[in-house]
């Protein structure tokens, strides 16, 4: 029987403290699957019933679930280790140190401030993106970036020939039993988020990279609700071995730290907690506009958190604290299985 009384209590504390409008979460253990949907869809302009089947801007998601899928699909095809050079795919990058496995780890120390980011046009951002400096970080510090998975995004469009959105779509999504996992939603079966220029966003994404860049996005952009994300999660957990694009050797090899000694654990993509007894490696990824992915593959359990917490402010730091609670208390009850 499944039994996260706690970490339930506090997902559904949010709601009736009016942290975040409403909330859809699922627990998984073994073949066991406890779903629940609480709270609204939208309290601005009006409120209205949030549906289990809603679909979520899933935010940063979008990194692991679609950018990194293709990548990890090519590296079990043998196309691709990560050792690779950025530069062998992005030539004008400056910098011949940095690798793949570095954008994937958030290694790189690519930072930098980009004046007005947010007026650019779809080729000024990536022309800055590109630009951007190597810091002293580079291989010192882990400091997690959108820039990253958009230049890997880049290599996906120079492998294809395609943006990364629609080679994701070709090579991942389809290839997958999903039907609601999008990059071109239908508004009304999305739930909103913030307020921009007096409009609430609904069906588009609330990252302004991913508004810019459009199909160029490999950081942000995708759609989906909790049923095809529970498929997704059946795959990584090994619950559905033929659900993924990949093998499951490629798959077991995500829950495993990928930074040297000293540096900030990180897999490919994903962050990493460990189990508070045992300490091996569980991966999970936020976003956000309020989402959430936490999977352990060695007990086959996960939680799956979706919320608008974005909506209708974005101003939101008490959710924040409440995501780090969550955390906690599911990695301490599943412990117990």
């Amino acid at each position: 029987m499944i039994d996260y009384n706690k970490t339930q209590h506090l997902i559904e504390s949010m709601v009736f403290e009016r942290v975040v409008p409403g909330v859809n979460y699922t627990f998984i253990k073994g073949k066991q699957i406890l779903t629940s949907t609480t709270g609204f869809a939208s309290i601005y302009p009006e409120v209205t019933q949030l549906s289990p089947f809603a679909e979520y801007d899933l935010a940063s998601l979008t990194k692991v679930l679609a950018t990194e899928n293709v990548l990890l699909k090519l590296y079990d095809q043998g196309k691709l280790n990560f050792t690779e050079p950025l530069q062998e795919f992005v030539p004008e990058f400056h910098d011949p140190r940095i690798r793949l496995y570095h954008l994937l780890t958030h290694t790189s120390g690519i930072r930098g401030w980009i004046p007005h980011r947010d007026e650019l046009s779809h080729d000024e951002l990536l022309k800055a993106i590109v630009n951007l400096p190597v810091t002293d970080e580079f291989e010192h510090k882990m400091r997690y970036a959108d820039t990253n998975f958009i230049l890997l995004g880049l290599v996906i469009k120079k492998i294809f020939g395609k943006p990364v959105q629609a080679v994701a779509t070709q090579e991942v999504l389809k290839q997958m039993p999903l039907e609601n996992t999008t990059f071109a939603p239908q508004k009304d079966d999305c739930i909103p988020t913030a307020i921009l220029d007096g409009q609430v966003l609904q069906g588009i994404p609330h990252d302004p990279k991913a508004r810019q860049l459009k199909a160029d996005c490999g950081s942000a952009g995708l759609f989906s609700n909790m049923r095809d994300l529970i498929t997704f999660a059946q795959g990584y957990l090994g619950l559905k071995r033929d659900i993924l694009p990949y093998s499951q050797d490629t798959v077991s090899l995500l829950f495993d730290n990928k930074n040297p000694q000293g540096v900030k654990p990180r897999s490919w993509g994903w962050d990493l907690r460990f189990d508070p007894h045992e300490h091996y490696p569980i991966i999970l990824h936020t976003g956000f506009t309020g989402t959430l992915i936490i999977l352990d593959r060695l007990k086959r359990s996960g939680l799956i958190l979706l919320t608008n917490r974005v909506h209708p402010t974005g101003h939101n730091t008490i959710f924040l604290a409440m995501r780090k609670k969550i955390i906690r208390n599911f990695l301490n009850e599943n412990t117990k299985i």
